[in-house]
């Protein structure tokens, strides 16, 4: 399928390893992923989603098949999926539990949690229980050090989590327990229904449970208890925001190539936008009367020749 083609239907690829009724789900997905974009190539990040919540990893039939419906070559997408660590490169687990080890969460104990985690399963960094329940990673940063340290379980919040809450968990897990986050959906699904949901398909579960936490918002509720307000803004005498809003560009205005706001029209501001590397800038200072310099003759043949040249001498009287 040519990647300049605009919504086009994908063809079943051929030789994936996907069973015929599998083929055909898979195609029908990709056709609604690729529509999404107006370069096919472009969609390739949510089609590795795709073939995980398949696989439940980026197998190589999932390569194979993603290269075939976006006109790639399987170097190309093996490139991406090994680019990013949610692309997961052999079987993983039905949950990814991630431990923030970053600084926050490192200084509030994320590094204890991760090492009873590991001790209590039996397994390091990016490894998998033996049941296939687990798989136990070290994450950079969760995006909630106001609730440090965190753990997620399938990309769901778990904050403010201890080492014995956090074996509770996966615990829980392991047995078949159903686990609420602390905030976010009300459930955790699976690695191959997440991975389905970053494909870009509803689950029905993005308006479940709560939003921000007690944490986030807590700030804005001592601002109201306290009544404090932020200081108005300075007025602009009357002349000066005038001009100020003559000058702002209309609010759904799209400048185009060339067009006022575009950087094309950039306003001149040194030699190199009004001349040539080459050329001297008409602003360039002359010489003084009464300094000496060389005939332009020898500026002339010295700028444009690679090789040395020699000129006449020159006589008092002609200096």
């Amino acid at each position: 399928m040519s990647t300049d083609a605009q919504h086009q239907h994908p063809t079943a690829p051929s030789g994936t390893g996907y069973d015929e009724v599998t083929l055909a789900r898979l195609t029908a997905d990709a056709h609604q992923i690729v529509g999404r974009y107006p370069q096919a190539r472009s969609a390739l990040l949510p089609m590795l989603h795709l073939v995980q919540s398949e696989d439940g990893y980026v197998s190589r039939s999932g390569i194979t098949f993603c290269a075939e419906v976006l006109d790639l070559t399987p170097a190309e997408v093996s490139a991406v999926a090994t680019f990013y660590t949610q692309y997961k490169r052999r079987p993983n687990g039905t949950y990814t539990v991630g431990v923030c080890t970053n600084t926050l969460c490192a200084i509030m104990g994320g590094d204890e949690i991760f090492d009873e985690l590991s001790e209590h399963l039996g397994i390091g960094h990016d490894e998998t229980t033996e049941d296939g329940a687990v798989t136990l990673e070290r994450v950079e940063c969760n995006a909630a050090c106001d609730y440090a340290p965190v753990m997620m379980v399938n990309w769901e919040f778990f904050d403010d989590q201890t080492p014995a809450s956090a074996r509770g968990v996966v615990d829980d897990l392991r047995f078949g327990k159903d686990v609420v986050p602390t905030r976010g959906a009300s459930s955790v699904c699976t690695f191959k229904q997440m991975s389905r949901v970053l494909a870009g398909f509803t689950d029905g579960r993005a308006d479940e449970g709560v939003g921000a936490g007690g944490a986030t918002v807590r700030g804005t509720r001592l601002a109201r208890e306290k009544g404090w307000t932020a200081d108005p803004a300075p007025e602009q005498p009357a002349e000066s925001a005038a001009g100020a809003e003559a000058d702002q560009p209309a609010a759904d205005a799209t400048p185009s190539t060339g067009a006022e706001q575009s950087s094309a029209e950039r306003t001149e501001e040194t030699p190199a936008d009004t001349s040539s590397g080459t050329a001297a800038s008409a602003d360039e200072a002359t010489p003084a009367a009464d300094e000496k310099s060389e005939p332009a003759a020898q500026d002339t043949t010295s700028s444009t020749s690679s090789a040395p040249t020699t000129s006449a001498p020159t006589t008092e009287g002609e200096r």
